[in-house]
């Protein structure tokens, strides 16, 4: 069922947008699903060489390295930094945890 005040145009084009925008959310998915892949094997070495779960200098890096990406990318660096950081503190978060299991074999 259709709203009638929306052509059938903009009805089909808005499907096709919102087809678009599923596949980009998987693919953030899968694409998120495979840093973690990676980052969990950086935990297993950290807390085997007794390294901290954080790397501020690391962390720095990526910031800027990210907000010079979103800047290219049009996109507003500040979300690039919010998203990075969100990310960061859950990847420091399972080190944490890949270190206590570690200690407590």
């Amino acid at each position: 069922m259709s709203d009638p005040g929306i052509s059938d145009d903009a009805v089909t084009e808005l499907a096709s947008l919102r087809a678009s925008i599923d596949n980009i959310d998987a693919a953030l998915v899968h694409l998120l699903a495979e840093r973690f892949k990676c980052t969990q094997q950086v935990g297993h070495l950290k807390a085997a060489a007794g390294l901290p779960a954080a790397d501020p200098d690391r962390e720095r890096q990526q910031i800027a390295r990210l907000r010079a990406l979103a800047e290219e990318s049009h996109l507003d660096p500040a979300f690039a930094e919010s998203f990075l950081s969100f990310i960061v503190a859950e990847v420091i978060h399972h080190h944490e945890r890949i270190a206590e299991d570690r200690a407590r074999a």
